[in-house]
């Protein structure tokens, strides 16, 4: 037992002593010694210059503690730092320090840096980060082998991101809360990467995968492999869109994005909620969800949407087509092909684009079809094409009360509180300048065919030329009577709409119908006149046949 007591006893005391020459140490290892070797280790793995503040060092962890870090930024971008922290912690092996003073790094951690990356045409500032590093492990050193740095475990915690275009008057997209968790890290081999960050706006992103070798001419062409998970991204502050072009909305995504360094794939699937579409448009209130796939050419800045399947409720539609970046802008060339899809589901993607129906009216039943065109810069879109809708019904709107004057001329009083559609065709040009509709073709079956065309302005203005074809015996009787013409089988009744898309008015065509009723009546005196004249030459001509 006495042993045993003694024997804790003098273990103890070597585990303090040890514990004070492991405390002491650093009084005799003067770790600002390394600060040369440390910044040109650094130096020659970013090619940039790297510039350290005081040194310590912690025996028990095993770290070097640095302050007032700062990274010089590609000359050609800036000449403010690429990268600036207050502190930075190196892993470094202990033993070989102490008996060798032998530097060994294992690890790197980066505590709240603020990084600035910056574009510039197709080039990044980070581009050639690393490359003079690269070069070098091609280069056996005096030693043998390969000069390449290699560290166990790179981190980056609680960073703040800057993205920006040189020159630019846009503000660039701040992303915070930024993690970088990067393993076994060599600039000549494929290391396993993990990125969190916060985004711009809103949001946050967990991105997973693999990267590198890292190409020596240019760190931005690096291989990799990632899974991109998004969760609640807005749209309108994000910066990814211009606030001008109206977007809106939160956004998930889940997907794959893979690139060779000239060429990327991306695939997955993005849920839009309180989605909006127009600067005049309200959120929508059900998701929409795109099943997409691009590919991308990143010397061109350009690419293709090989696959985008929306889906809106058992409504779809297929979006295909190009995109580019030309400067700032993002330039799309694409086709929206949506055939048959059910009214019931689009009626409430109306106030996202924008569309307002009559006060208190509403589409219930029937299909729309459309083959649209979409082309432009995000913010200055310009949509074409033809749109039909196919029975249908407008509950809440009386055609028939609205017409007003030109109940005289349809011969019905009824009131109807709804208006059964069976077919509506227009060919569509909507900008962010006016809103056109052409070739317009509605079928009413209790009014009859309404055709024309008109203008919507952005403040939702009417301003439309219509002519309807009215079906019912009064109708014809009193058209004929007053002798006019047009639209088809000659009861047509012209007539404008004004107002706005909220309150649509309902106005005659004085003009016209007075012009038409007084053609019609001189067609009637000249083909009477004739007629009597006709018949005269008739009888002279005839008494000259009796003699």
């Amino acid at each position: 037992m006495q042993l045993n007591k003694r024997t804790l006893k003098i273990a103890g005391i070597a585990a303090g002593a040890l514990l004070l020459i492991l405390l002491a140490i650093p009084l005799f290892i003067d770790v600002n010694s390394f600060r040369p070797k440390i910044e040109s280790e650094l130096t020659n793995a970013t090619g940039r210059q790297v510039t350290l503040g005081k040194l310590s060092l912690s025996i028990l962890s095993g770290t070097v503690g640095v302050k007032d870090v700062s990274i010089a930024d590609d000359p050609a971008f800036s000449k403010s730092p690429f990268i600036t922290a207050k502190s930075l912690e190196v892993g470094v092996e202990v033993m070989p320090l102490i008996f060798s003073k032998q530097l060994n790094v294992t690890g790197i951690e980066l505590e709240e840096p603020n990084i600035t990356l910056l574009k510039s045409g197709t080039n990044w500032n980070f581009s050639s980060l690393g490359g003079e590093s690269a070069k070098k492990t091609s280069e056996p050193s005096k030693e043998g082998g390969s000069q390449a740095l290699s560290i166990a475990k790179l981190e980056i915690r609680d960073g703040k991101v800057s993205v920006g275009t040189v020159n630019s008057a846009t503000k660039p997209q701040v992303y915070d809360k930024v993690n970088i968790e990067m393993k076994d890290f060599s600039a000549t081999t494929q290391f396993p990467f993990k990125v969190t960050a916060n985004l711009p706006g809103g949001g946050s992103a967990d991105i997973s995968g693999k990267a590198g070798p890292i190409n020596p001419q240019n760190s931005a062409k690096t291989p990799f492999e990632a899974s991109i998970k998004v969760k609640d991204l807005d749209i309108a502050t994000s910066g990814f869109v211009d606030a001008a072009s109206g977007f809106g909305g939160l956004a998930d995504l889940d997907g794959t994005l893979n690139s060779n360094g000239s060429q990327a794939k991306g695939a997955g699937v993005v849920k839009c909620e309180k989605l909006k579409l127009s600067p005049k448009g309200s959120p929508a209130p059900k998701a929409v969800e795109i099943k997409y796939a691009v590919d991308s050419n990143l010397d061109s800045q350009s690419g293709n949407i090989t696959q985008g399947d929306i889906a809106l409720g058992k409504a779809t539609a297929q979006l295909t087509g190009g995109f580019q970046t030309q400067g700032e802008a993002k330039v799309v060339n694409l086709k929206l092909n949506a055939p048959g899809m059910p009214v019931d589901e689009l009626e409430a993607m109306l106030p996202a684009l924008g569309i307002t129906l009559p006060s208190g009216s509403q589409l219930k039943g029937g299909t729309l079809a459309a083959n649209l065109a979409i082309s432009g810069a995000l913010d200055k879109l310009v949509i074409t094409g033809p749109v039909r809708l196919s029975n249908t019904k407008l509950a809440g709107f009386d055609m028939g009360a609205k017409l007003g004057a030109l109940s005289a001329f349809t011969g019905k009083t009824a009131s109807n509180p709804d208006t059964t559609i069976q077919n509506a065709s227009l060919n569509a040009s909507v900008s962010p300048e006016m809103t056109k509709a052409d070739a317009i073709n509605v079928t009413i079956p209790s009014l009859g065919t309404v055709t024309g065309a008109g203008t919507i302005s952005p403040a939702g203005a009417l301003n439309f030329n219509m002519n309807a074809d009215l079906q019912g015996g009064m109708a014809g009787g009193l058209t004929q009577k007053a002798g006019l013409g047009g639209g088809g089988g000659g009861n047509g009744i012209a007539f404008t709409i004004e107002g706005t898309t909220a309150n649509p008015k309902f106005v005659p065509n004085v003009g016209n119908i007075a012009a038409s009723a007084a053609k019609g009546a001189l067609q009637k005196t000249v083909t009477n006149q004739a007629g009597g004249v006709t018949s005269g030459l008739g009888g002279l001509l005839g008494g000259k046949k009796k003699k």
